[in-house]
């Protein structure tokens, strides 16, 4: 088994970067227009992918030309992971600059790429390696819009469900052996979920060094992903739940806010209050109305056959009666109840082996966002960091020890515990 590391983070204004080296540059049209003038490369060859397209990605790496020594992945999306094949495939050293904190891609060995896997088009994570350096500006960070610069808390957020899941699998017997439930693993994350969680308010209101928290504890949860070779310790049920909603043709949403409520969701059919996780999300800037409760009906409705088509692990949707009062009152929990008198979703509606209203489309990630233009020369200095208020934290369901792999039904005051009647 191999350990991936994490890349070095290096904290520096973009003016101060002195590239020597000829460059491949990846990025978009938007993010390159605003941050060209503060970054100055020796670029040899620049590509600006806005698809997460196999082909397209593999052209580009075999196209490279020799001169390039070093790649940039300057912003996030579809170049960020175009880069990352690119830079591995050379054997390149890989520069990543983000222009937000949305997520957790940027340290994560493995780039997302639509491909064919099996008869089913698909996103799948293809190993490369990880980048060599992440070069953070928190000028640039600071300058983006708020439902984009700290939204990758959901992707610390969602260890609450995941841990959840992952035990409930455990105690099925649906754990292989190499994903069998660690319970010091899930000792470790959920402390850095807690820790998000009383960050968040700070984090939506901007404060650099509770940006700086965020990029910790993202590090520290991939780290851990690293170590245990999965990632069943931060990606449960709401990750798989956010993917098949994100791959509905027109979704038009950002992993976030597929994932932010999702989050509420599986928290809701655990048998948990969500009140914390939602607060904890609403003050960190994540939208959580924008996910269309008809979608999450019809994608709950076919379930089945999405865990055939992606092959994902077992946890708690995988049992569900989509019909049943308890995922009503959970899809209320979450705000993700249809109101009446409006679409009629019928229940339970399972289609024959030959009728294909309901195949699961091919995963498509969603478009790189707009970023925001970098802070003026005179902005003003940023206030400091403010705790999280007790009313926002008090509820956290993540006090106390976690429980052994078999051992006995806690409390029901116990986060961990199952959901009644498991």
């Amino acid at each position: 088994m191999s350990v991936w590391p994490l890349p070095r983070i290096t904290t520096r204004e973009l003016s101060s970067i002195e590239e020597k080296r000829p460059v491949a540059l990846l990025t978009n049209q938007e993010t390159w227009a605003v941050l060209s003038s503060q970054l100055t490369l020796p670029v040899v060859i620049q590509a600006e992918p806005e698809r997460y397209d196999r082909a397209l990605f593999d052209y580009l790496a075999d196209n490279l030309p020799s001169a390039v020594q070093a790649v940039y992945a300057v912003g996030e999306g579809a170049a960020q992971e175009a880069a990352k094949i690119v830079a591995g495939r050379n054997r390149k050293p890989l520069i990543i600059i983000p222009t937000a904190l949305d997520s957790d891609a940027m340290l994560r060995p493995a780039a997302r790429v639509q491909g064919q896997d099996g008869a089913e088009p698909r996103l799948i994570w293809q190993e490369t390696s990880p980048a060599a350096e992440i070069i953070v500006d928190w000028g640039i960070i600071h300058a983006a819009p708020s439902s984009r610069r700290g939204v990758g808390i959901v992707d610390v957020i969602s260890i609450v469900t995941a841990l959840l899941d992952w035990r409930h699998a455990a105690q099925k017997g649906k754990n292989p052996p190499e994903q069998r439930f660690a319970p010091w693993a899930a000792s470790v994350a959920a402390g850095l979920a807690s820790h998000a969680i009383k960050s968040a308010a700070a984090i939506g209101q901007g404060h650099v060094e509770a940006l700086r928290t965020l990029l910790d504890l993202m590090m520290l949860a991939v780290q851990l992903d690293n170590q245990l070779g999965h990632a069943r310790a931060q990606a449960g049920g709401e990750h798989y739940l956010a993917q098949a909603l994100l791959a509905q043709d027109g979704s038009g949403l950002h992993p976030a806010e597929a994932l932010g409520p999702c989050i509420l969701l599986l928290s809701a059919l655990h048998g948990q209050d969500p009140a914390a996780l939602r607060a904890a999300l609403e003050s960190a800037g994540v939208p959580l109305d924008r996910l269309r409760a008809t979608d999450v009906r019809l994608v709950l409705n076919d379930w089945p056959r999405y865990v055939d088509a992606y092959d994902f692990p077992y946890s708690l949707l995988s049992e569900i009666d989509p019909a049943s009062d308890e995922v009503r009152r959970a899809l209320e929990t979450a705000g993700l109840a249809i109101e009446p008198e409006t679409w009629l979703v019928p229940d339970g509606d399972t289609p024959t082996e030959t009728d294909n209203r309901h195949d699961p489309p091919p995963l498509q990630p969603v478009a790189p966002e707009q970023p925001a233009a970098p802070p003026s020369a005179e902005a003003q200095p940023l206030p400091e960091e403010r705790p999280a208020g007790e009313d926002a934290t008090r509820r956290a369901p993540l006090e106390g020890d976690v429980p052994e792999e078999t051992g006995e039904i806690r409390p029901a005051s116990d986060p961990f515990s199952p959901r009644p009647n498991s």
